[in-house]
């Protein structure tokens, strides 16, 4: 199966779910990676199954949610919440069919040696969880953080967990503003690559840029063939999400900017290889 073209609903942050399903579906996006905030608001007042309906309605398949954070270091109570939260979440997964979450390393400081092995405890654990519920977690390293800033890092800890649904969340834009090398590619396989986003940055140096400055794939600097190759070459066939925090495009017609970014996602993965 080959890969498929993916908007995150980060893209379009400001709308609200039921707008957004809406504005995917007709700018022809039928694989959508969910902000689980977005959807949890619209669960307020919206009950699920119709929810449900309507994206099968539309067409619209929840391939990936984006994000759970405070699982791997947090103690006590705080750990509690969030454990809370996590499985409360892993059942709104279940029941969209949301085959893939992605969980945030949150490493704002370097972990001592102890709180290393918590952490991967802490990941092993939260796998289990989300086997029970049919459900796989991909850790998502972040350029900027102390610790797990590197694909190589998050690799290295999806391992140690030893937990089979367990694996990587690639992000093209933390890939470049942090310390990964193209050779950290060669870690990735079928086996634990479970999510890839993607987007472009222009003219902004690594060390201060930020989620604001994300553009379209292929209008900045990054070289994102090599890292589409080597999805092909391992045989990937997940959704490969863009995924824009731009403050500009969030104030524009949704259905435009979708629309624009799948075609962005189709050429980048149609001019790879």
């Amino acid at each position: 199966m080959p890969m498929q073209a993916c908007v995150s609903q980060a893209t379009t942050l400001p709308g609200a779910f039921a707008d957004d399903v809406e504005s995917y579906a007709a700018a022809g996006c039928r694989t959508v990676e969910v902000w689980l905030t977005k959807l949890e608001q619209h669960l307020e007042s919206v009950p699920a199954e119709g929810t449900r309906l309507a994206l099968r309605q539309r067409g619209v398949t929840l391939a990936a949610a984006a994000y759970q954070g405070g699982l791997l270091l947090s103690q006590g109570e705080q750990r509690a919440a969030h454990f809370d939260h996590f499985k409360r979440r892993l059942d709104l997964c279940q029941f969209f069919g949301v085959r893939t979450l992605v969980l945030a390393a949150d490493f704002a400081q370097r972990p001592d040696p102890q709180a290393l092995g918590r952490a991967v405890v802490s990941l092993a654990q939260a796998g289990q969880w989300a086997a029970a519920f049919g459900v796989r977690l991909a850790l998502e390293f972040r350029g900027g953080d102390a610790f797990c800033s590197s694909l190589d890092t998050a690799v290295t800890l999806v391992e140690q967990c030893r937990e089979p649904n367990v694996g990587v969340c690639l992000d093209a834009f933390h890939y470049y503003k942090g310390p990964s090398k193209p050779e950290d590619l060669e870690r990735l396989t079928a086996a634990n690559l479970f999510h890839v986003q993607v987007c472009d940055v222009a003219g902004v140096p690594r060390e201060v840029m930020t989620d604001a400055d994300r553009v379209m794939p292929g209008d900045g600097d990054f070289r994102l063939a090599p890292i589409v190759d080597r999805l092909r070459a391992i045989g990937y066939d997940g959704a490969v999400s863009l995924e824009l925090m731009d403050p500009v495009l969030w104030q524009t017609n949704a259905q435009q900017v979708v629309s624009l970014g799948v075609q962005a996602v189709e050429r980048l993965l149609g001019a790879a290889g």
